[in-house]
């Protein structure tokens, strides 16, 4: 007699944890924390544009040189967008997920009404989509130069940047992607240090101080390059 074979196996742990709303929400910390150091180091280095044409240049050919002679030409900087796109689609899917597990957990609306939150707390799901969408055009804009006004100049990263900032369209969409940026990195830091067990009701104040502090700090850099740009600063 053939004996029955059992079909089921026992999920991995991985995917035990990222089935589990503990394992998305780790997920989104951890991608969001990877995200958040880039646009500090980001930041840091846009603001070389305020120091010449020369500077700012010498500093987007350092990126592609970065790690000569062990890494070939640019493959620093490719290892360095992999692990951002690989960290910005893990983000996007953890949060529409955990999105769609909440609508149906909640098909019906309260009956009585939830105390109101924080604008950036009521607006964490649109500023993903607007930072999505502006992450796209930024590539498109100053990366492959397809959507770049008045020609893109390979290699000028520092003219291109003025070419964008001399449209009204382009400060128009850089500043508001910056002020939605600001105000998902002012609640997501707060929430990723509460994910990963680092929150508690005693850090909670410092936690909200560096969340404030950090989301002010980043605002005010990004947005300090097209208003020089504006003001003629930077020409």
């Amino acid at each position: 007699m053939a004996l029955a074979t059992r079909t089921d196996r026992k999920p991995s742990m991985t995917r035990t944890m990222w089935d589990s709303s503990v394992g998305k929400k780790t997920v989104m910390a951890v991608s969001g924390l990877i995200m958040l150091a880039y646009l500090v180091v980001h930041m840091l280095g846009n603001l070389k544009i305020f120091f010449g044409s020369d500077e700012f240049n010498s500093y987007a050919h350092w990126l592609r040189t970065l790690g000569e002679p062990f890494l070939h030409y640019e493959w620093a900087l490719w290892i360095i967008r992999v692990v951002l796109v690989a960290a910005v689609v893990a983000h996007a899917i953890s949060a529409y997920q955990l999105s769609r597990r909440d609508i149906r957990a909640r098909p019906t609306k309260y009956v009585h009404k939830k105390p109101r939150a924080s604008y950036a707390t009521r607006t964490m799901r649109w500023g993903g989509i607007i930072l999505g969408l502006f992450i796209v055009w930024h590539i498109l804009d100053l990366t492959t130069g397809t959507v770049h006004p008045d020609g893109f100049q390979a290699g000028h990263p520092y003219q291109n940047v003025i070419d964008t900032f001399s449209t009204w369209y382009g400060n128009v969409i850089y500043i508001a992607a910056v002020l939605a940026l600001g105000l998902h990195i002012r609640h997501g830091f707060w929430s990723a240090a509460h994910t990963l067990g680092v929150g508690s009701r005693r850090r909670d104040r410092a936690f909200k101080a560096i969340a404030n502090v950090l989301a002010l700090v980043l605002t005010v850099g990004f947005i300090s390059v097209p208003v020089g740009v504006m003001t003629g600063v930077v020409s």
